[in-house]
């Protein structure tokens, strides 16, 4: 019986272990693996595989039966999740329900989750923008939170590294703000987009660019998008259902199947972890605790290396409860720290507007981008009674409708000819908040989920700087609105739009160069327990204004390839 112990054991030994296989999970998975590291990815969902389990990626609106709208009886049983601008009838299978995993708002939070294999990588709005230095330098020039441990030329062959590897459509505009990347050929901006793009650079003196996104799409594949099986992007906009034909950058259809080709990578499906293992002997973690989704029973696998990349909120969670007598209050935690300092995107507001111009073009086509306005406040020196900036979302598309006049054949012949109005404008704010002390997630004292596992309490929220970035936002695009010469401009606000619907989620784990005031050092580790990396949205120490998912790729890619090489070195 001993042997089978110690069989059972080596069974659950790997070089490292992965929580989480979403964006930064399987970037983790994919470069420790290509570093020929014996490693296991876990997930607490379900799995799901590329191609084979997307199972209305190629259905048409009427096979659904409600025509791919949410129903009254769904909404009204899942009024957190059904406010995600990406759950409709054909995504419901891929989103965390409200009652699957409860927890605890001490403040307004909508919390998105995907439970199952790629998380949210499935259903990601596929914005992909380099940080700039600026951005880096932020917390130490402006007076908030901590200094970054890393800077731009730290990150930036990071940043290239997955560019190519995942396949980003963009086109060089050689903005300070805005560091160019390895680029696939980008998409076209509409008529009226180059419009306002052209306007703003001659009443601006190009110190207010408009540029097309930049996205996770294969325009152009190159070999090394093909050796992964993935083809070029089909412009169906249909991404959130997962793509057949791998054209925008999931875990599900690039990193793990590469990670899995490697013969070094096991994965490990309905495996909720429920804490890290710390032994007090040895100085470091040992490994994990995992409770089985179906069966509830717990198994502990493991490993010299942990990454711990279940997304900022369940990162978090995790890390709270792996408590030990080292480490009573959380792993690392010795300095009270952990679960704090939680910051996000404020997607509050949005600004639109009408041009009445090239009434003789409109668009074809589906295009899944948009263009994008680079943050220009507070970016070269401080010049607003608030601090940092926003980015902003644009686009333009012709405006549509059908004549309801007359009556029988009349109405008909009418209602199944499309005309053509003016072309409507739009652009949603994109505002980094300020990490604080205040706004902060914490475990419950008595309430436990399924799994055994505390529930988390969320008490995160907006401030004065949010409100004053608001009104600067609509004043600001009012002012450029009117002198790209639209009309019928107008503000919307939804003051009791509740953070979190932005679904990024930053900090509570945050890098810094002094233990005392953070938690990881300049390679993601615990200062006080070196073999745990923290490589999601939890590691951020701010948050800029540009879409996340970029840097944490790049983040994490570096802290795996330092994490094998000490490895090898015999350092963890």
């Amino acid at each position: 019986m001993a042997f089978l112990t110690i069989d059972s054991v080596k069974d659950r030994t790997f070089d490292a272990i992965v929580i989480g296989s979403g964006i930064s999970g399987g970037w983790a998975a994919k470069e420790l693996t290509d570093k020929k590291l014996k490693t296991l990815l876990l997930e607490r969902g379900r799995d799901v595989r590329h191609v084979t389990d997307y199972p209305t990626t190629m259905m048409s609106p009427w096979e659904f039966e409600h025509l791919n709208q949410l129903p009254k009886a769904f909404k009204d049983a899942n009024p957190i999740a059904s406010r995600c601008y990406a759950l409709n009838e054909d995504t419901t299978h891929f989103f965390v329900k409200d009652a699957d995993h409860p927890y605890i708002q001490d403040k307004p939070f909508d919390w998105i989750r995907g439970y199952h294999v790629g998380g949210k990588s499935l259903m990601w709005a596929r914005g992909t923008q380099r940080w700039s230095q600026y951005d880096f330098d932020g917390p130490a020039r402006d007076g908030f939170a901590v200094e970054w441990p890393i800077g731009y030329h730290d990150i930036a062959p990071w940043y290239s590294h997955v560019e190519k590897f995942a396949g980003i459509s963009g086109n060089r505009d050689g903005l300070a703000q805005l560091p160019d990347g390895e680029f696939l050929p980008p998409h076209e901006q509409t008529c009226v987009e180059k419009h306002f793009t052209t306007q703003m650079n001659k009443l601006y003196n190009n110190t207010r660019p408009v540029v097309i996104g930049r996205c996770a799409h294969l325009t152009k594949p190159q070999p090394i998008h093909l050796k992964q099986g993935r083809g070029q992007c089909q412009h169906r906009n249909l991404c959130q259902r997962g793509c057949p034909y791998g054209g925008y950058f999931s875990s599900n259809s690039s990193t793990i199947p590469w990670a899995l080709n490697s013969g070094h990578l096991t994965l490990r499906p309905h495996s909720v972890v429920h804490s890290i293992i710390y032994d007090e002997a040895k100085g470091k973690a040992t490994g994990v605790r995992v409770v089985d989704a179906n069966t509830k029973q717990m198994t502990e696998y493991y490993a010299r290396i942990i990454f711990v990349n279940a997304a900022t909120v369940n990162t978090n969670l995790i890390l709270l409860n792996s408590t030990s007598r080292r480490f009573p209050n959380g792993l690392g935690n010795d300095n009270g720290l952990l679960g704090k300092y939680v910051a996000f995107h404020n997607f509050r507001t949005t600004i639109s507007g009408e041009y009445e111009g090239y009434q003789d073009m409109t668009t074809d086509g589906i295009r899944p981008n948009g263009s994008y306005i680079p943050r220009f406040r507070n970016v070269f020196k401080q010049e607003t009674d608030f601090l940092r900036g926003y980015a902003a979302g644009f686009s333009a598309t012709r405006m549509t409708y059908n004549d309801t006049a007359g009556i029988g054949e009349d109405l008909k012949n009418s209602l199944n000819t499309k005309k053509y109005g003016n072309w409507r404008v739009g652009s949603h704010m994109m505002g980094e908040t300020i990490p604080k002390e205040s706004n902060f997630v914490t475990l419950d004292k008595t309430q436990v989920d399924a799994w055994g596992v505390p529930l988390i309490r969320t008490n995160v929220g907006y401030d004065d700087n949010d409100e004053k970035m608001i009104k600067d936002f609509h004043e600001q695009l009012t002012e450029m609105y009117t002198a790209a010469g639209f009309k019928n401009i107008q503000t919307h606000d939804k003051p009791d739009k509740a953070p979190g619907l932005d679904i990024h989620e930053m900090g509570g784990v945050r890098m810094g160069k002094d233990p005392k005031t953070s938690m990881l050092n300049k390679w993601n580790q615990f200062h006080n327990c070196k073999n745990v990396f923290v490589t999601d949205g939890a590691c951020m120490t701010s948050n800029s204004t540009q879409n996340p998912s970029l840097t944490f790729m790049a983040i994490t890619a570096r802290a795996a390839n330092y994490a094998a090489s000490e490895f090898r070195k015999g350092n963890l």
